[in-house]
């Protein structure tokens, strides 16, 4: 298998908001690819330790990382940035939280934009980010590209999940998977996804509604409007290594969704 892979997070977007959040994309996701309401993220339910399991298909408990503080890894393992470069395939970065610089190691980015949501305000920061993806995946077509959109994740720390304002969020965030999905879904498969949920004004929690992510996988390998299995989190970067035509990383916990 040799295709190539758009990966977008939306962070703190939690799977009831794509039908309630009023964006008529939501709706529409969920019959263009197959997909999960009830996929499982990891324990805390933290934005660095979920990506850190999302790129390296272990738990927190194995990579280490139980805060949004990065700590190198005392038994490393490779990510999904590594196991695609030493395959040979481009992978490129679009975000505006610093903090994910630490997910992928030296050497195996080709590409990588960041514009501070805190500066720019993450409603700006989202726009740039999906601005630059698309004329830079437009222009160079790299094997896989990670966007990572922040917006939901900050309205819901200041105004609360499942508010207006965080619905709002949902909405703006909606537009820009929807230019990105309209525009590559012919050349590249699309999962769209989250690190964790949340709850009143926080999260990090097993509660579920910190617990549960959607996860839409778009694409020739998938049905449209069937459900997924129960996915988790770490079941991401072995089907996009499969996808890409690439290796699994032995230490991987998590099972591709191809299987």
């Amino acid at each position: 298998m040799n295709q190539k892979v758009i990966l977008i997070l939306a962070d703190g977007f939690r799977p009831d908001a794509l039908t309630t959040c009023g964006h008529p994309y939501g709706q529409r996701l969920l019959e263009l690819g197959s997909y999960s309401l009830e996929t499982e993220t990891v324990y805390p339910s933290v934005t660095l330790p979920c990506h850190m399991s999302l790129f390296h298909s272990v738990s927190p408990d194995r990579h280490g990382i139980l805060t949004n503080t990065y700590v190198p890894q005392v038994r490393p393992v490779n990510g999904l940035c590594e196991q695609l470069a030493a395959a040979g395939k481009t992978c490129a970065f679009f975000y505006n939280w610093e903090e994910l610089r630490d997910l992928s190691r030296p050497s195996s980015l080709a590409y990588s934009y960041f514009a501070a949501g805190h500066v720019y305000s993450y409603e700006k920061a989202n726009e740039m980010v999906t601005q630059n993806a698309l004329e830079f995946i437009e222009s160079e077509k790299p094997d896989f590209a990670f966007v990572y959109l922040g917006l939901t994740d900050s309205a819901g720390h200041e105004f609360g999940w499942m508010g207006e304002e965080y619905r709002k969020a949902c909405r703006q965030s909606l537009d820009e998977v929807q230019r990105l999905t309209e525009r590559f879904m012919e050349e590249y498969t699309i999962i769209f996804t989250a690190d964790h949920g949340g709850h009143g004004r926080s999260h990090g929690s097993l509660d579920k509604e910190d617990m549960l992510i959607p996860l839409v996988c778009i694409g020739s390998c998938f049905q449209p409007g069937a459900v997924l299995e129960q996915p988790g989190i770490c079941d991401i970067a072995p089907t996009v290594t499969q996808l890409l035509g690439a290796a699994a990383a032995r230490e991987w916990e998590g099972k591709s969704l191809l299987c």
